[in-house]
């Protein structure tokens, strides 16, 4: 009955013919014909879908490593071949049972089942979870890109959406964000539209040092210059600063004060700890000097107090009097 049609249809087909030719009835051959057509169209249906399964997995994997917008040795890092066998291994089960339903169905309609109540009950819910999902079906496509891109990462520090703060969680529909506050905030993947990495590659301290109006700034960024070598020499931070610090010069010049600016390359994560400590040592570097702040004079006694401070009215300045007991102007 199955293959009634097929009989019919196909009376004169390769094996109906290869029986002829070597001798067997027609009514043998057209037997035959009917009863072997439908499970070797089946097996090939089947052996196709076997082959196509086994080979995309490989490829994907590749795809994957070609679509990761990495440096050459983010490539090579484990977290990135992991994160390529991670994806692959996904849409590699993806594809398998796309292929593997369609060769079911394909096997429905060689046995002479009618497919038309399965592929219109498909249609309709398709176009449903198509209008009523859209937003969903966007934050999984963008949450799939980020996870193939290898954007950030569980523990990584980024910048979005006017948030910043530590990755906690990363799943394809949202992002986990743990705020300085210690807030959580969840991110829709599709309501992503830029991200900054500060753990990837490496990361840049920028220190800013406010001195007084009328300091020598010569002598102000030499110091800074010294105090920073040494800082990039410690035991401490020498692991953690790259390369040598630099110093810029002049920032900004205001009424309260002239901003000299030091910068530094770090490791991933260390600029705001290198800042800080950077930031420390040479404004007290400075103070012992005597160069950017001056020690106010004690009550009733003009003299030694101005010669400790040593700064710059020690040194031609504007003079101060015994009674004017205001320091000078820091930050």
């Amino acid at each position: 009955m199955l293959f009634a049609a097929t009989t019919a249809s196909s009376p004169g087909g390769t094996i109906y013919q290869f029986l002829i030719d070597h001798g067997v009835s027609e009514s043998t051959a057209h037997t035959a014909q009917a009863l072997s057509v439908g499970p070797l169209r089946i097996a090939v249906v089947v052996i196709t879908a076997f082959l196509l399964t086994r080979m995309v997995p490989r490829g994907t994997r590749r795809l994957v490593r070609s679509l990761q917008l990495r440096a050459p040795s983010r490539l090579t890092s484990v977290r990135a071949r992991d994160r390529a066998s991670t994806v692959g291994a996904v849409l590699g089960s993806i594809f398998r049972t796309i292929v593997w339903v369609i060769a079911f169905l394909t096997i429905l309609g060689i046995i002479g089942i009618n497919l038309g109540p399965f592929v219109a009950t498909a249609t309709v819910i398709g176009a449903a979870v198509g209008f009523g999902a859209q937003s969903l079906v966007k934050d999984f496509l963008s949450g799939l890109l980020i996870v193939i891109e290898d954007q950030y990462g569980v523990g990584d520090t980024i910048t979005t959406n006017d948030l910043n703060g530590t990755v906690e969680g990363l799943s394809l529909r949202t992002t986990r964000i743990r705020t300085v506050d210690g807030t959580v905030w969840y991110v829709a993947n599709g309501e992503i539209r830029k991200v900054g990495n500060s753990s990837e590659g490496f990361n840049q301290a920028v220190v800013d040092v406010v001195v007084p109006p009328g300091t020598d700034l010569d002598r102000v960024q030499e110091l800074a210059a010294e105090e920073a070598a040494a800082f990039a020499a410690d035991d401490d931070w020498r692991e953690k600063v790259l390369e040598p610090p630099t110093v810029l010069g002049v920032q900004g010049v205001a009424a309260d004060g002239i901003t000299i600016r030091v910068v530094a390359r770090t490791g991933a994560g260390d600029s705001a700890p290198v800042a800080r400590a950077l930031r420390g040592r040479i404004t007290e570097r400075l103070r012992r000097e005597g160069v950017a702040w001056v020690s106010p004079p004690a009550a009733g006694d003009g003299g030694p107090a101005a010669e400790e401070g040593g700064g710059p009215a020690a040194e031609g300045g504007p003079s101060k009097g015994a009674g004017d007991d205001h320091p000078g102007t820091a930050r």
